[in-house]
């Protein structure tokens, strides 16, 4: 099980490594279809991942993203819109065939992997954007491997005994001190060889460690997800890891914070 575990889990490290190196139609092209297949996992948990709701669904993501990549930020709110408005439609033309919950799931989904997920594209594309998008990976994996590490040194008091018995304060501490040092050490590198317009050493430890902290609430919300939904994984793409949104939850989260975070410190320049 370790062995598969880590076999994969180098495979996804590579494939990921790859998409986000080549920037442009790759990043976007990888990107979308990691939402696609998440935002599925979602569905299918309500068991819609082949009704009309899904349709709906991945045409929206779909139409989503293509307003992206051709820089038509100004029409994302109308697709949302009009997406919201046809799924209500299908909610009401089907009556009773699909549950409340259902459609809301199928909304939600939309927004939670679809939408967010869409800022990994976005940080690619900012200007000195492959340099800007390892943050993200600083921040939720470097967070979450300090603070397994941390919480099971030290780590005494529980942080949320119901939802994640084995975490605890003392790891949530570590793992977002971490994640600063990790953005700290990464500016330090960067800064040898790259001008920014801001120092890199004061303000990448201050976005992975805020991207940490808020990656803290993504993991137990596809936590709290997935208990309430009586499921152990969200999928089986991802041997000895589950689905994708079993690896990217974190990811998922922090995305939009560290896009943000980003443009503010860089000057919104693109």
């Amino acid at each position: 099980m370790f062995k598969q575990r880590l076999i994969s889990g180098i495979i996804l490290v590579l494939i990921a490594a790859f998409g986000l190196y080549m920037g442009g139609v790759v990043t976007f092209a990888m990107t979308l279809i990691v939402a696609l297949i998440g935002y599925s996992e979602i569905l299918r948990i309500y068991h819609i991942e082949k009704s009309s709701l899904a349709v709906i669904g991945y045409t929206g993501t779909i139409l989503y993203y293509v307003a992206l990549f051709f820089d038509l930020e100004q029409w994302t709110t109308a697709i949302i819109i009009l997406f919201l408005i046809f799924l209500l439609g299908c909610y009401v033309v089907r009556f009773p065939k699909y549950k409340v919950d259902q459609m809301m799931a199928a909304f939600f989904g939309f927004v939670y992997v679809g939408v967010m997920m869409s800022f990994i594209y976005q940080i690619r594309e900012l200007q000195n954007g492959g340099e800007f998008v390892v943050l993200l990976f600083l921040a939720a994996w470097g967070n979450d491997t300090l603070a397994y590490c941390t919480g099971m040194l030290i780590g005494k008091h529980k942080m949320s005994p119901i939802l994640s018995p084995k975490k605890s304060i003392e790891g949530l501490i570590g793992g977002i001190v971490g994640a600063a040092i990790l953005g700290g050490l990464y500016g330090m590198y960067l800064n040898t060889y790259i001008r920014f317009s801001f120092n890199p050493v004061t303000m990448f430890p201050v976005i992975c460690g805020l991207g940490g902290a808020v990656s803290v609430i993504g993991d137990l919300a596809a936590s709290a997800i997935k208990r309430d939904s009586g499921i152990k994984d969200y999928g089986t793409l991802i041997p000895g890891h589950g689905g994708i949104l079993d690896r990217f939850d974190s990811i998922i989260f922090i995305a939009p914070v560290i896009y943000y975070l980003t443009v503010m410190i860089s000057g919104g320049a693109i």
